[in-house]
């Protein structure tokens, strides 16, 4: 394991994200993940962009999520304890050579002007698998990269980076399929190759202490770490709960269509604003890390999250869209910087893979589901009463947590590291 410190001028202040990114294999690692997210989003708009245009079909692009999600929700689990158990660093690379050849697929199939599509599919399932990898392990292994005095700063500078993807990425690939979709991959193929560069230069990054060997049921066991830290498994399920109800981003095309009457550059600006709101938290996070009252910080922003989600709804104003899909976004992004603060702070090293697979499972189930949600009950109740009902159930979930989970409502400073385990502890819980 490789971790590199250095310490700032005398006298001289910085923000606790650009100490973060004084450590050099961090640096290297936030980049690379850049770069990775760019490229996942590029291939996405791609992909959705070439099927539509070859078929016609909407249900080939449902089919492209579900391509997706079906290995990740298979895998995300077994992914974890290997995270615990070989190189994180190596888990990283492989996953992102995945990511490559899956890019490499789809960039030979359109330049052959092949119309088998099942290679279309066959290439977001390795995305799928790759994803199910990269999740658990990028977030066990960033404590490794920083001391823990630099984690949050840390924290700060993956969520605004993630966030300059998101929004960055659909829109570079957009551009590039206006010269054809083989520029789009060919672009993220780029991209992948230099983000697996930059993690591969990282150095071995593993679980510091030793292991029991390999057995079946350890799988499991972030499950049953995060069952029994009542804190740890509140902050979790409430944000399944939060954007399993709140979600309303599935139904942007029909609000900008619908509702506010905007055309494609309306809705581009709409899909756009909560991941704006969200980088602009992510930098003052940045800036100003939560160091007191952090439960009410998490609380607040599912709260407002909530709000926002509900004035979204009965706007008919495209102004006052964008500020609440904006404000819907920081708020977001508030409760995952605590839940992912909380999750690293009080998972030791060892089972750190497991419980960040556990977390992306639940992350991952809540957007998939979400969006399935938002669909349905807008069948059932019609667009509007739908959306509002999801965020008052959010604001429900709030207020039922607070009650359910006093431990976390309390939390005033976050939790020091946890302490790793003797090896003899270890093999007495194992057994």
């Amino acid at each position: 394991m490789q971790t590199q410190k250095s310490s700032p001028p005398s006298g001289e202040r910085r923000s606790p994200a650009l100490v973060a990114l004084s450590h050099r294999p961090f640096a290297r690692f936030a980049i690379g993940r850049l770069c990775a997210t760019l490229a996942w989003q590029m291939v996405a708009i791609g992909v959705g962009y070439q099927l539509w245009h070859m078929t016609g079909d909407p249900l080939d692009l449902g089919l492209v999520g579900l391509a997706q999600f079906l290995p990740f929700i298979l895998l995300i689990l077994p992914s974890g304890q290997v995270a615990d158990r070989l190189d994180r660093r190596g888990i990283m690379v492989a996953a992102y050579l995945l990511e490559l050849l899956a890019a490499s697929m789809l960039l030979v199939f359109t330049l052959t002007e092949s119309r088998a599509t099942w290679i279309v599919f066959l290439a977001v399932s390795l995305v799928g698998v790759a994803r199910s990898f990269w999740m658990p392990a990028s977030q066990a292994m960033t404590p490794n990269l920083v001391p823990p005095a630099a984690f949050p700063g840390a924290l700060s500078v993956n969520a605004m980076l993630f966030q300059v993807g998101v929004i960055a990425g659909p829109s570079l690939g957009g551009l590039l399929a206006i010269a054809g979709v083989a520029w789009v991959y060919g672009v993220a193929l780029a991209l992948l190759v230099a983000s697996t560069i930059l993690m591969a230069s990282i150095g071995e990054v593993r679980v510091r202490t030793a292991v029991v060997a390999w057995r079946l049921r350890d799988v499991l066991e972030g499950l049953r770490f995060v069952w029994h830290k009542r804190s740890l498994f509140g902050a979790i399920s409430l944000d399944l709960f939060a954007v399993l109800l709140g979600g309303a981003t599935a139904l942007l095309p029909i609000f900008a269509s619908d509702v506010l009457h905007v055309g494609p550059a309306g809705f581009g600006a709409l899909r756009t604003a909560p991941g704006i709101g969200a980088a602009v938290m992510a930098v003052w996070l940045g800036t100003r890390p939560i160091d007191r009252h952090a439960g009410n910080w998490m609380f607040g922003g599912v709260v407002i999250f909530g709000l926002a989600t509900l004035v979204f709804a009965l706007s008919t104003s495209f102004a006052v869209s964008l500020v609440a899909l904006v404000l819907l976004g920081a708020g977001d992004m508030v409760s995952v910087f605590v839940r992912q603060l909380l999750v690293q702070l009080q998972t030791p090293d060892w089972i750190r893979g497991r419980v960040s697979a556990v977390s992306s499972m639940f992350v991952g189930a809540s957007n998939e589901l979400g969006e399935f949600e938002s669909g349905l009950t807008a069948r059932w109740w019609g667009l509007v009463p739908a959306v509002v009902v999801g965020a008052c159930g959010t604001l429900l979930v709030v207020v039922a947590y607070r009650w359910l989970f006093p431990q976390l409502a309390h939390l005033d400073r976050f939790p020091a590291p946890a302490t790793e385990p003797t090896r003899g502890d270890r093999l007495q819980s194992a057994g």
